[in-house]
């Protein structure tokens, strides 16, 4: 039986200071990210009910007035006076940062609310919060402005129903916005469905008319066909569940007949973007039961599939419950807990291993798809030696020689991957040799999307940029070894030049996506103008800003169509110059939703890519025909 949730249960840490002069200590940041942080905590408190069985029910609200509220059938945030501060436990909960149910035994098993901060620096950081309790038969409610209590907690009437509701609107003298962004939220209230089998979750947006019911009875399993959705699997979605040394495991898993490897991970519903202990326990699991299903009932000779081998064109979601989960480095996003590895192992050798003896078609499948992956393996030997080496960079033998910068320090170092052999020219004279390095690109390369890894290395652009960054790829790759810590994707500002810049992001993206983590992937931004007034030149960066020089003057524009257009002067001063140039860093924001992009943009499924053309077709700004 479960212990009592009381007041007991609530142990204060440390007092809220300092939240509303320091906000970006407690949540990151002010920006949108940091705004949506707040929507994630109030949250992360109705999952927690929800993790330890008591609420299956969860509505998310943004009203028109700006303001959000989450409401729960839980058990309700305990009421009665705290005795060690003689307040509510409601008001102790909202006023004093980290407390909760969470650092006692007894109240929650698990729960994800750990990896955050507290509802109390929501209260801070909001114009006001209302919060209102559902337990034992009665409503409570208490009211907060900017952290502190304008309200006692009053029974404002009774119920036969019980939970938690919070209100708040978030304080527009904190926040660089504060208008909440439907996707963003919609985004991570279906992953909360997937990782809770049975948990309904209600979002309605009213500013915009909108609803979402979100309830997934298959858990994981249904997360996995969801991501897959667009591309070919080679069986139905593998799921097994298991427990050991009190650490619950789901895992689900499908392969698609595609390249790219798409493993995540959660812990307590926290995405793990880093990955960590489970993932290895995967890893090493998953290697290890193919190889020995293989050697009994498909392999020839003496093979071995390597890790990489296996992991092509899986789709994999690792879900664990973790009592005490501990976790690496500031984003706190990397799981460090060793036990958790030995169970995830455990679970998965065992689970996988009969499930491949009972399901020999969808075994052999797998197997050979992992086989090919093997085939290919020999031409990922080269990936090794493609580290960068002058005299075969300055070979006749690349596409576009690169023309390297004289220092020696990868952190000051930049390369630009340009487009073309005229831009490369004008890139050349125009850079600060001391730290630029240019790679032209002699057309488009290839789509990394619809190849295999042994095509990928006979493509001699991507070869160019591997043996220029220096990092090798995919299992060999390694971030301390790369030779530029900024590296410029520069094309035109037309059809094609977004086509290569795609291209380009689909090759980073699915073989050297540290580079992405790290935020060493940036985009160029050139001209879309250039303005003669009088004997006066100005260079605009879009039509507003092109709008706003020419004003009522006479003037002479000239629309560039691509870099080749500019002198090297042009170029060095528009888009080259740290001191004037605008720069693009690229983030990934959720992977998932990435994943899903560039296999509907460059994957093999015609027909979603014509439905996403149909459905984006207005969004346009600068269209060239």
């Amino acid at each position: 039986m479960t212990e009592e949730y009381n007041v007991d249960k609530i142990k204060v840490l440390e007092g809220l200071e300092a939240v509303r002069k320091r906000p970006a200590m407690y949540i990151g940041s002010t920006d949108e990210r940091g705004l949506h942080h707040l929507v994630e905590e109030v949250i992360d408190n109705s999952v927690d009910e929800a993790l330890a069985g008591h609420c299956n029910r969860i509505e998310v609200v943004i009203y028109e007035d700006g303001s959000i509220s989450i409401n729960d059938n839980g058990r309700g945030i305990p009421v009665d006076i705290h005795p060690d501060y003689g307040i509510s436990g409601v008001e102790v909960v909202m006023t004093k940062l980290h407390a909760g149910g969470k650092f006692e035994k007894g109240a929650y098993k698990v729960a994800g609310g750990l990896h955050g901060v507290g509802v109390s620096v929501v209260n801070a950081l909001s114009e006001w919060l209302e919060v209102e309790v559902r337990r034992d038969g009665k409503v409570y409610r208490q009211r907060f402005e900017r952290g502190k209590p304008v309200t006692k907690l009053e029974v404002v009437g009774t119920t036969d129903s019980r939970g938690t509701r919070v209100t708040f609107m978030p304080d527009r003298e904190i926040f660089t916005t504060t208008k909440f962004d439907y996707h963003t939220i919609r985004r991570r209230l279906q992953e909360i469905a997937f990782l809770n089998k049975g948990l309904e979750i209600r979002f309605t947006d009213r500013r915009y008319g909108k609803e979402d019911i979100f309830k997934y009875e298959g858990g994981i399993a249904e997360f996995v066909k969801y991501i897959n959705r667009n591309k070919n699997a080679l069986h139905d979605v593998i799921y097994f569940e298991g427990e050991r040394e009190g650490v619950g495991v789901e895992i689900a898993i499908q392969y698609t007949d595609s390249y790219a490897e798409n493993i995540f991970t959660f812990v307590n519903n926290i995405n793990t973007k880093e990955g960590g202990s489970h993932l290895s326990g995967f890893k090493s699991a998953l290697t290890r039961a193919l190889n020995e299903y293989g050697r009994k009932n498909v392999f020839k000779g003496n093979e071995v599939l390597s890790g990489e081998d296996v992991r092509e064109g899986l789709t994999a979601i690792v879900s664990c419950r973790v009592p005490n989960p501990q976790f690496e480095g500031q984003t706190k996003t990397k799981l460090a807990n060793s036990e958790v590895r030995r169970a995830v192992e455990t679970v998965v050798y065992e689970k996988l291993s009969y499930f491949l003896e009972e399901n020999p078609q969808a075994a052999r499948k797998i197997i050979e798809k992992a086989i090919s992956a093997a085939r290919a393996r020999e031409a990922a030997r080269k990936a090794r030696e493609l580290t960068r080496k002058k005299s075969y960079l300055e070979s006749s033998s690349l596409p576009g020689k690169l023309a390297d910068c004289t220092s020696n320090e990868p952190e000051k170092c930049e390369i630009f991957i340009v487009e073309g052999d005229s831009a490369g020219g004008s890139a050349k004279q125009g850079r600060d040799r001391r730290y630029q390095a240019i790679l032209p690109l002699k057309g488009k390369i290839l789509n990394v999307e619809k190849a295999g890894f042994d095509k990928l290395l006979e493509n001699d652009e991507i070869k160019a940029i591997i043996s220029a960054i220096g990092t090798g790829i995919g299992d060999e790759f390694d971030i301390r070894k790369a030779n530029y810590h900024k590296i410029i994707i520069m094309t035109d500002a037309d059809v094609d030049g977004a086509h290569i810049r795609t291209l380009l992001l689909t090759f980073f993206f699915r073989y050297m996506r540290p580079l992405i983590d790290n935020g060493y992937i940036y985009i160029a931004q050139p001209p879309l103008y250039r303005i003669k007034k009088g004997k006066k030149e100005y260079y605009a960066y879009s039509d507003e800003e092109m709008r706003e020089i020419v004003g009522d003057d006479k003037a002479t524009i000239q629309r560039y169509k691509g870099l080749g257009e500019m002198n090297p002067e042009q170029l060095w001063e528009t888009t080259m110059n740290p001191e004037k140039r605008i720069l693009k860093k690229v983030e990934i924001e959720d992977a998932m939703e990435a994943d899903e992009l560039f296999t509907i943009l460059m994957g093999k499924n015609v027909e979603e890519r014509r439905k996403f053309i149909e459905e984006h077709a207005k969004e346009v700004v600068n269209l060239d025909i």
